[in-house]
């Protein structure tokens, strides 16, 4: 039984979740939560037993010194609350549980409704998942991100893609199944990452994920050193590019696939948004067009976690034998 005492009431609470591993190109989806929890100083409230979902062959536990004393760190996933805005303040009072860890090595039908677990006792509204993928896509455009979901009641309401991936998945995809078969709204967001420049980190495939963020739950999020970060990732990849030719035309050639592809984009609603964008991310705080198209069933109702959990009927047992789950797992 989940016990949760030591945690505050949330107001709007929504679960944003990201997992280093198969669904993490570039570490570019852990590195966007742990921006968040850094940035908005994130209060971990809970740990899963790490015997229960790793492998310590695959991941190994780390040893450190803590003035002296010899610590053991297990590989993990932990769950955090942050919170943001305040009742009286110029940005609505919401709260976020943030998950970061790393992909399960086993019982992830278990793993999966132990987080939905806590999504539950906490009265979470929506899931979102951040996921990053490998894609031929030059380093020198904006990071396309793409936003999927498998409920068809939350695509038509957010104007979402709706997930039509089959082939191999990893937990990002098993977690956003899981949260359908639970009745628990959920959104992948899926930054795509140069092939060619694979490597951790990718400051500007995070800058990207937490700019969807932002735009999907109308939040203005603090950046911090993140934007500075990822232009001199471009600068540095760039002067890498140049260094040898063949590298350079094959950059080239994806830019010209990438603006030819782009170009029906160029249009009033696209340019408008873009600016709704801008001014919200200079003033911190959402826009006014921003309530109605994010996940907030009524901003103003303070609303918090229920009393009562629900029944084990009612969280779902967890994807079996489900088909699979997000876009270019």
């Amino acid at each position: 039984m989940i016990e949760l005492d030591g945690v505050p009431e949330l107001v709007d609470p929504v679960m944003v979740a990201a997992f280093e591993g198969w669904n993490d190109a570039g570490d570019a989806a852990s590195a966007a939560v742990a921006h968040l929890e850094r940035e908005w100083k994130g209060e971990v409230f809970a740990a899963l037993d790490a015997e229960d979902y790793y492998d310590f062959q695959v991941n190994r536990p780390h040893i450190w010194l803590d003035g002296g004393v010899r610590r053991v760190t297990w590989p993990t996933t932990r769950l955090s609350v942050v919170r943001i805005g305040s009742e009286h303040g110029p940005v609505k009072r919401r709260d976020l549980v943030l998950v970061r860890g790393i992909e399960p090595s086993m019982r992830w039908r278990s793993f999966c409704n132990e987080i939905l677990g806590f999504a539950h006792e906490l009265g979470v509204e929506m899931v979102v998942v951040l996921g990053a993928l490998l894609g031929d896509t030059p380093h020198t455009r904006p990071v396309p991100v793409t936003s999927v979901t498998s409920d068809e009641d939350l695509a038509r309401t957010l104007d979402l893609e709706e997930s039509r991936y089959e082939g191999p998945t990893g937990i990002v995809g098993i977690l956003q199944e899981a949260c359908t078969h639970a009745g628990v709204p959920a959104v992948t967001l899926w930054a795509a990452v140069p092939h060619y420049v694979a490597q951790p980190p990718n400051p500007k495939a995070s800058l990207a994920l937490l700019h969807s963020l932002e735009d999907l739950l109308g939040l203005g999020i603090p950046m911090g050193d993140l934007p500075d970060d990822a232009r001199a990732w471009q600068i540095g990849v760039d002067q890498l590019a140049a260094e040898d030719s063949e590298v350079a035309d094959y950059v080239k050639s994806l830019e010209e696939a990438r603006d030819t592809a782009d170009l029906p984009e160029a249009t009033g609603e696209a340019i408008a948004k873009e600016f709704e964008r801008y001014l919200r991310r200079r003033d911190g705080q959402p826009s006014a067009g921003d309530a109605s198209g994010s996940y907030l069933r009524d901003p103003g109702s303070g609303r918090t976690r229920p009393r009562k959990r629900p029944s084990e009927g009612d969280q779902g047992q967890g994807p079996q034998d489900q088909g699979p789950g997000d876009p270019d797992d």
